[in-house]
């Protein structure tokens, strides 16, 4: 087993229908909801590289895709799914991670966020410092829960006006997280290391107040 995780791109469209086949199976599988997607608007992210996808010599092993909501504000992983024999290994993990970093990058400002039934999935956000939030802090761009329809749940979903449903909502954001570390004092600066200028003027004060 050689599984490697690469961002997709044009070369990778003719895994769509895989792809869409396997969402749809284990949808199946789980008895939970996940919002279907056609083969066609899984090229799309593809093509656009916002998708990763895991290959183990050119089997499909796994996949995932970004989408965006709210003018890039809001961004969410979605879509995660491995294939069977190489569940239990750790690819999922390896999956989550890419794509949360290709967000990351792509879009550095915006919050990330994801609703999930699965177990699993929720504990790879929490690893990467996403918090449990109720709907009305994600999205309020109505393509986005339009999106849930394809969803065995949605009819939980639209009863409850869209504020709550059986899944459970993540949130990233990265504003939050910037503010939430306070600098070390000593910063590596190439060779150099820069004392923490709050660390400096607390000395200053001391020194005159003696």
């Amino acid at each position: 087993m050689n599984v490697n995780i690469y961002v997709a791109d044009a070369s990778h469209v003719a895994y769509a229908d895989a792809i869409c086949e396997l969402v749809y199976k284990s949808a199946l599988e789980r008895g939970t909801g996940i919002a279907k997607r056609s083969p066609e608007y899984i090229a799309g992210k593809m093509i656009s590289g916002r998708a990763v996808i895991a290959l183990d010599n050119g089997e499909l092993a796994g996949f995932a895709y970004i989408e965006t909501w709210s003018h890039s504000k809001f961004v969410a992983n979605s879509g995660l799914i491995v294939a069977h024999k190489y569940r239990g290994v750790g690819l999922s993990k390896r999956i989550k991670k890419k794509v949360f970093t290709l967000s990351r990058k792509l879009y550095p400002n915006a919050k990330i966020f994801s609703i999930t039934t699965g177990l699993a999935v929720m504990k790879l956000n929490t690893q990467l410092g996403f918090k449990p939030v109720t709907f009305s802090e994600l999205t309020d761009d109505k393509e986005f829960w339009k999106g849930c329809e394809g969803c065995v749940n949605f009819d939980v979903l639209k009863r409850n006006d869209y504020r709550m449903c059986l899944c459970t909502a993540l949130l990233y954001d990265p504003a939050q997280k910037s503010n939430s570390k306070i600098t070390p004092v000593l910063v590596s600066a190439g060779k150099s290391l820069i004392i923490n200028p709050l660390i400096k003027i607390n000395s200053i004060i001391s020194i005159k107040s003696k």
